[in-house]
């Protein structure tokens, strides 16, 4: 607690001296997910807390999956992930929350993989089971769809998002509605010269361990209003063309 505390101090003093806060971080410990959510609540809170009454912008990264799976998400879907024991520590509903007066809170919705050059997120992770396992694997009939946004494309959003977005509102870095995760498979294994197949459900976690459980999903995800509200429109590759482009397997 008193490291927890000391930690806390510090972001305190950083949001007292900047002129807003952009807050990107969180610790994707699966070992300990309830514990990061807890983390996660009380860096919120003390943002919250230290910039009320500022009017200064607070940016809050959050995430377009599991927010309505099987049907195509907007920035008019409330988050599910409310309270403190919940996935994040329900930190986006206490960013937009009534506690949040006097803050210019934007929500930052991020698709589950920010792609390019350096990526070291959930794609990575499959290419790394990938070459572990000798084959690149999908989930069922690897019809589910998962969002992705070029990374060049996510960070101009959240330029325009401090620059212009109201107090309260929600946007959308995404770039690709909804990508079959077949094809994201395929792609890994063209540039890795293994055998594309197919792993049941029920084998998921076995083969993927922690990144099976999202894998599997059908998250697809529109920006649209994103779109509109800030004048943002993605011009970078997709994710099948970084794939291709070996940014991951080279």
């Amino acid at each position: 607690m008193p490291q927890q505390a000391s930690h806390l101090d510090s972001l305190r003093t950083g949001a007292e001296n900047a002129d807003g806060v952009i807050h990107l971080a969180f610790n994707h410990d699966f070992s300990d997910y309830l514990g990061a959510g807890r983390t996660e609540r009380a860096a919120v809170e003390t943002f919250l807390d230290t910039l009320s009454g500022t009017d200064k912008p607070f940016l809050f990264a959050s995430g377009v999956a599991l927010l309505a799976p099987g049907r195509l998400a907007t920035e008019n879907d409330a988050n599910p992930m409310t309270g403190p024991d919940a996935p994040r520590g329900g930190a986006e509903e206490l960013a937009l929350s009534p506690v949040a007066r006097g803050v210019r809170t934007v929500a930052l919705r991020f698709s589950p993989t920010v792609h390019g050059a350096g990526d070291h997120g959930f794609v990575s992770t499959l290419v790394g089971v990938a070459r572990t396992k000798g084959v690149s694997a999908y989930i069922g009939d690897g019809s589910n769809r998962w969002p992705a946004v070029h990374r060049l494309d996510a960070a101009n959003m959240v330029r325009l998002a401090l620059e212009k977005a109201p107090a309260g509102s929600v946007v959308h870095a995404v770039g690709e509605q909804g990508i079959p995760t077949r094809e994201i498979a395929e792609a890994i294994g063209r540039k890795l010269g293994l055998e594309t197949v197919s792993v049941t459900p029920d084998a998921a976690a076995g083969h993927f361990g922690w990144i099976g459980r999202f894998f599997g999903v059908d998250v697809p995800a529109s920006s649209e209003i994103t779109q509109a509200l800030l004048g943002w429109t993605p011009t970078h590759q997709g994710l099948l063309a970084d794939l291709d482009a070996g940014y991951y397997t080279d």
